[in-house]
C-alpha cells in the first residue's frame, strides 16, 4: 500500500513570506495548520533555512512596489528563530539595497544573496557567514538587476539570473570571483544541479525585450563544464520559477494570461507548474495552480512540490510521485496578494 504523502512529517514546518503582510507565517507540514506569523519590515521577498545554525533567513528588497517600480531599495536582511518564531536580528547589508534571492552552502557556512546595482557597482552576490551573520564579501555579476541565485550542493559554483542582461553569471564561490558569462536572454528564475553540472535558465525575462524581439519562453540547459546552452526545455507561457527537487525533478512554474480584444486589455488565469526530469529533460506532469506563481519549494524527500502563487496569495501543494494535486492552501495571514518566498524546515533533531 502506497503510504501517503503527508506520512512522518509531524513536527516539519513550511514557511510563507507574505509580501503585503508584511510578515512570515509558518503552518504544520502534515496538517496545514496556522501556527502563528512574525511580522516583518516592508517588504520580505525570499527565504532561506539554514539547517546548521536552525535560522531563516529572509530578504528584504523595497519599501514598497516592484523591479523597476519602486518607492526605494531596501538594504535588510531579517533573521527569523523559526522554532520560537522571533526575529533574532535584522542585518544591515548597506550601501548594497535591494536583496533578492538567496542560496546556502550549509557546510561551508557560506550564504549568498543577490542584490541590485547602484550609482558605483554592478549588481553582484554578497557573501554571509553564517555564524557571525556578517558579511564577508561581495562577487560582482556585471549586470544591474541580479535577482535570483542558485549554487551547487559542494558550495563551489554559483549562478545568477540577471533579469535585463543579455546573459546569466557563473561565479566561483571558493575564489570569489566572475568566470564566465553565458549568452541567455534577460531571465528569470534558475536552478543548479547539486553536482554543478548543469545550470537551468528560466527565460526570457518579459521586460527585458521589446516585443517584436520577444522570442518563445523556454528553460535553457546550460552545461557548466563548457559553459554553453546545450537545450531549451519547451513550456507554453512564461516561467518565472524554477526549483530543481533532491529526486531530479525540475519543476517550472508558469504565468498565465488572456487578451480581451474588446477592451484590450490582460488579466491572470491559473498558473501551471510544469514538471520535467532533469536527467531525461522529457516533461512527466503539470498541474494547474494559483495566480501568477512566484517561488517554488520542495520537501527534503522531494515528495511534495509547493508552490506560491503571487496573486491569489495562496501555496498549491502537490504530491510529485502519484502525481496529484493535495490542497490549496490559503489564510487570513497571507493577505489578499503578495505570497512570495517559501521555505520547508525539518522538526528538530
Amino acid at each position: 500500500m502506497e503510504s501517503s504523502p503527508r506520512a512522518g512529517r509531524e513536527g516539519d514546518v513550511l514557511a510563507v513570506v507574505s509580501q503585503s503582510g508584511p510578515s512570515v507565517s509558518f503552518f504544520d507540514a502534515a496538517s496545514d495548520r496556522h501556527l502563528g506569523s512574525v511580522h516583518t519590515h516592508a517588504e520580505p521577498h525570499e527565504l532561506c533555512f539554514d539547517p546548521v545554525q536552525r535560522l531563516l533567513w529572509c530578504t528584504m528588497t523595497y519599501h514598497s512596489g516592484f523591479y523597476r517600480a519602486n518607492s526605494g531599495r531596501r538594504t535588510e536582511l531579517t533573521v527569523i528563530d523559526p522554532d520560537t518564531r522571533r526575529v533574532v536580528e535584522v542585518v544591515d547589508l548597506a550601501p548594497e539595497h535591494a536583496p533578492h534571492g538567496i542560496a546556502l552552502d550549509a557546510a561551508g557556512g557560506c550564504l549568498y544573496v543577490s542584490v541590485e546595482s547602484g550609482a558605483d557597482r554592478s549588481g553582484g552576490v554578497v557573501v554571509i557567514d553564517t555564524e557571525t551573520r556578517r558579511p564577508v564579501g561581495r562577487i560582482d555579476t556585471d549586470a544591474p538587476g541580479s535577482h535570483w541565485v542558485a549554487v551547487d550542493a559542494a558550495g563551489t559554483t554559483g549562478c545568477v539570473a540577471n533579469k535585463e542582461a543579455p546573459f546569466v553569471s557563473v561565479l566561483d564561490l571558493k575564489r570569489g570571483i566572475l568566470t564566465a558569462k553565458v549568452e541567455v536572454p534577460g531571465c528569470e528564475g534558475i536552478a543548479v544541479s547539486a553536482d554543478g553540472t548543469y545550470a537551468y535558465v528560466a527565460t526570457p525575462y518579459q521586460g527585458s525585450v521589446s516585443p517584436e524581439e520577444a522570442m518563445p519562453p523556454g528553460i535553457k540547459v546550460v552545461d557548466l563544464r563548457t559553459v554553453s546552452v546545450v537545450d531549451t526545455l519547451p513550456v507554453e507561457s512564461a516561467v518565472m520559477p524554477v526549483h530543481l527537487t533532491s529526486t531530479g525533478k525540475l519543476l517550472a512554474g508558469e504565468v498565465r494570461t488572456e487578451h480581451d480584444p474588446v477592451s484590450r486589455t490582460s488579466r491572470m488565469t491559473p498558473g501551471r507548474l510544469t514538471v520535467f526530469s532533469a536527467g531525461t529533460r522529457r516533461r512527466i506532469a503539470d498541474f494547474e495552480v494559483g495566480l501568477c506563481p512566484l517561488t517554488i519549494a520542495s520537501s527534503p524527500d522531494g515528495r511534495i512540490a509547493y508552490v506560491a502563487c503571487y496573486a491569489s496569495a495562496t501555496v498549491d501543494l502537490l504530491d510529485l510521485e502519484t502525481p496529484q494535486h493535495l490542497t490549496r492552501l490559503g489564510h487570513p495571514a497571507l493577505g489578499a496578494s503578495g505570497t512570495h518566498g517559501l521555505a520547508y524546515i525539518p522538526a528538530p533533531s
